[in-house]
């Protein structure tokens, strides 16, 4: 305990990190999530000593909060084997280790249990398979991906701690092997260390760093439990603005309790040119934004507490769609866009679209012969072409419609 009081101390004092804002609870966010990125934990990668450091750092929030540990035989800590290839039909080489979760408890005596989850791996000096960094080897450092998600855990436990809301035990679980596939999560559903048949619900924050300027915060499994979107659109905080899918399969720690048909959310503010690269640094993020998704989630979980425990549904599979794609456009989706189209958020260099002339902030509205009212009709327009085929694109750009011809 003595490190980190001496890191907070150096962070607060060093470079003037919290001159904006009086907030105690931002200001700590801001620690944890500058720590959890810093270039010490090497990219927080499951197995290696980056993990560890991360690790302690999480058990000993925890601790400071007033939790309980909850993990294996007493400790704060969930251990788990894994076996990770970057090739999903190779029978041998990758890597394998040990990686484990941190799981602390607050218990209200009640009924039920609500799980708040947010992985803390990320990819090290750039895992094969998942960094889409083409540089030499350098530090993954994953602010956004997930150092944001696990500040956002550590402030609803502290928000939790003194919150009336009683009606629920909260189960805080810090992820690792997440990057590598899901494993901490599968691993703990597989092993939980409470009765999975009485948790109500289970919420997960991944990537909740980057609240763009329209405030929209996306949130996934809305179809996994009836009273979600009877409740989330009652939910006004600091004007954010809701898009949800339904679908509980997704590539987070969400869809492994789903799969234990337990309701579940999660939580994104969108991808960005930083995604799985090392310029997702800690100065990148949004803090307020951060702050405001955080007291979003609050306030869900607040008014979530008199209505006992949620009805779990099954949802369609709304991911299925992209595994036949043959071709790439080449740019990064806004997923976070609620208008008509698909708005693309970074063109990719030396890809086809960038080719084409098409630009971050074009709303593609028609590929070929498909008209793109949303990100699944992009997806299936791609789906209609081979590898060398010539499409015709058209975007909105601004108050105009614009026409491509993309060589894919």
């Amino acid at each position: 305990m003595k490190f980190f009081n001496l890191l907070f101390f150096l962070l607060l004092f060093s470079g003037g990190l919290f001159a904006q804002s009086p907030d105690k609870a931002l200001q700590q966010m801001k620690v944890d999530v500058v720590y959890l990125a810093s270039n010490l934990l090497e990219g927080r990668m499951t197995g290696e000593e980056g993990e560890r450091l991360a690790a302690d750092y999480i058990a000993a929030r925890f601790e400071e909060i007033g939790l309980k540990p909850m993990g294996q035989n007493g400790s704060w800590f969930h251990n788990f084997r894994f076996h990770y290839n970057s090739n999903p039909h190779a029978t041998e080489g990758g890597i394998e280790g040990t990686g484990k979760n941190v799981v602390g408890y607050l218990d209200n005596n009640a009924p039920t249990t609500v799980i708040i989850g947010a992985h803390y791996d990320h990819l090290g000096h750039g895992l094969d398979g998942s960094s889409l960094y083409t540089g030499e080897p350098a530090v993954h450092n994953g602010a956004d991906d997930n150092a944001s998600g696990v500040a956002c855990m550590l402030y609803l436990a502290e928000y939790l701690k003194n919150s009336n809301a009683k009606n629920n035990n909260y189960l805080f679980i810090g992820f690792s092997g997440e990057e590598l596939g899901l494993f901490g999560s599968k691993r703990f559903t597989e092993n939980p260390t409470i009765d999975l048949g009485k948790v109500n619900y289970m919420l997960n924050m991944d990537m909740v760093g980057r609240l763009n300027e329209e405030k929209v915060l996306a949130i996934n499994g809305a179809g996994t439990s009836p009273m979600w979107k009877e409740v989330l659109p009652t939910i006004q905080v600091d004007s954010i603005k809701i898009k949800t899918t339904d679908s509980g399969i997704g590539p987070s720690d969400q869809t492994s309790f789903y799969l234990k048909d337990i309701p579940v959310l999660h939580f994104f503010t969108g991808q960005h040119t930083d995604y799985h690269k090392p310029s997702d640094d800690s100065e990148l993020v949004n803090y307020d934004g951060l702050h405001s998704v955080s007291k979003f989630i609050a306030t869900l979980v607040e008014t979530l507490d008199q209505k006992g425990k949620l009805a779990f549904t099954k949802t369609k599979d709304e991911q299925k769609q992209g595994a036949s794609f043959k071709v790439s456009l080449g740019v990064m989706p806004d997923y976070v866009y609620d208008g008509e189209g698909m708005r693309i958020d970074a063109v990719i260099e030396g890809k086809p679209a960038e080719k084409a002339g098409l630009k971050a902030g074009d709303v593609v509205v028609k590929i070929g012969d498909v008209e793109v009212k949303d990100i699944y009709d992009y997806m299936e327009g791609l789906s209609k072409f081979n590898k060398g085929d010539k499409a015709t694109v058209k975007v909105k750009r601004k108050d105009k419609v614009v026409e491509k011809e993309v060589v894919f």
